[in-house]
């Protein structure tokens, strides 16, 4: 499998991506995201960065991933928003290939560390990812702020129109994501 940096051309091929792993995990009707939000926020404001998995030419996967950072170690680590295989190429050896191309990343940037979410139900990525050395983080517990409530939190609870600053206010909400 070849693991190459996602170009803007990728857009709808990520967006696909996304809605399939959405699909998976019983998600689907959640996904607000669009090719115009993908691009403008990937590519544009480069908010986050995406590797393309393939295989044969044929798309497999996509890790979509960025930068936190820990206040203990002083230091940026990565953040892996989203992992995906297809189905039909699971167990190939395509998760495998795109967590240690992402943990190259990491020591190539001087991070100090590649974490993630995993939903509780999901025990094959569970076991996977313990067998990959991952330590679940289990006196953890994850808060977020969205929507309604983190513009009432912002003070701009009476602004129906979401402002330029909207997802840059709401990647705020996620703080403590990075378990320092």
């Amino acid at each position: 499998m070849t693991i190459q940096f996602a170009a803007e051309e990728d857009t709808g091929l990520i967006l696909r991506f996304i809605k399939e792993l959405a699909d998976y995990e019983g998600m689907l009707s959640e996904v607000e995201a669009t090719e115009e939000l993908l691009r403008k926020w990937i590519f544009e404001k480069k908010k986050a960065e995406v590797l393309i998995g393939k295989e044969g030419g044929e798309p497999v996967g996509f890790a979509l991933f960025f930068h936190n950072f820990s206040t203990f170690l002083g230091r940026a680590g990565i953040y892996l928003e989203d992992l995906y295989v297809r189905p039909e190429y699971r167990g190939k050896g395509c998760g495998t290939a795109f967590l240690k191309r992402l943990a190259e990343i990491a020591v190539e940037r001087g991070c100090g560390r590649l974490e993630w979410w995993c939903l509780d139900w999901n025990k094959p990525s569970i076991e996977f990812y313990r067998a990959m050395g991952a330590v679940p983080m289990d006196d953890w517990t994850v808060y977020r702020i969205t929507g309604d409530q983190l513009k009432k939190l912002s003070g701009h609870a009476g602004n129906s129109e979401r402002s330029e600053s909207d997802g840059e206010d709401e990647r705020h909400a996620y703080a403590g994501q990075g378990k320092n």
